[in-house]
């Protein structure tokens, strides 16, 4: 297992929405260790492929308070969510020392690939929910500020240029 980098933004491809995973295989199972380590030495809630270049639809997730519980979704997609919104101030390794406070449904149901390659529906509430779609939006080529209004979007950016975190 290896501690990945993560891939600076704005590079393009944490703009691009990437390709789904065709079959788990021990490659991705590889992959998908490296991103639990990856996740757990930021520390964080979630990782997503294209956060460090990985190009495909993997993500892992892991919200518990003991951690070790990461579950690991492939070519993830919301069936169902919540009209009750959450809000939680969200960030990302991509754009360190920024976070902004992104309003999410509470609670979703997601269907993905799991570890043994079998379709998998799950449900997900409050802060598992609102990393799983943080995820999912990575690897659709969204940023967690891209859910800003724009005015409030720009005000992040610049602010984000004028801090550094953005070259």
């Amino acid at each position: 297992m290896t501690i990945r980098p993560f891939v600076p933004y704005p590079d393009k491809r944490l703009k691009t929405k990437v390709p789904p995973v065709e079959a788990i295989t021990d490659e991705i199972r590889a992959i998908w260790a490296d991103m639990v380590e990856t996740m757990d030495a930021m520390p964080g809630y979630g990782l997503a492929g294209p956060q460090i270049g990985v190009m495909q639809q993997l993500a892992v997730v892991d919200c518990s308070e003991e951690r070790g519980k990461a579950i690991k979704f492939a070519n993830p997609e919301v069936l169902h969510a919540s009209v009750q919104p959450r809000e939680h101030e969200e960030a990302s390794p991509n754009l360190p020392g920024m976070a902004a406070v992104i309003s999410r449904p509470r609670a979703v149901t997601v269907r993905f690939l799991n570890e043994e390659g079998e379709v998998e529906e799950r449900d997900f509430v409050g802060l598992w929910a609102t990393s799983v779609q943080h995820q999912i939006d990575h690897l659709n080529g969204k940023m967690y500020f891209d859910n800003l209004k724009p005015v409030k979007r720009q005000m992040f950016l610049k602010k984000a240029k004028k801090t550094g975190a953005m070259k």
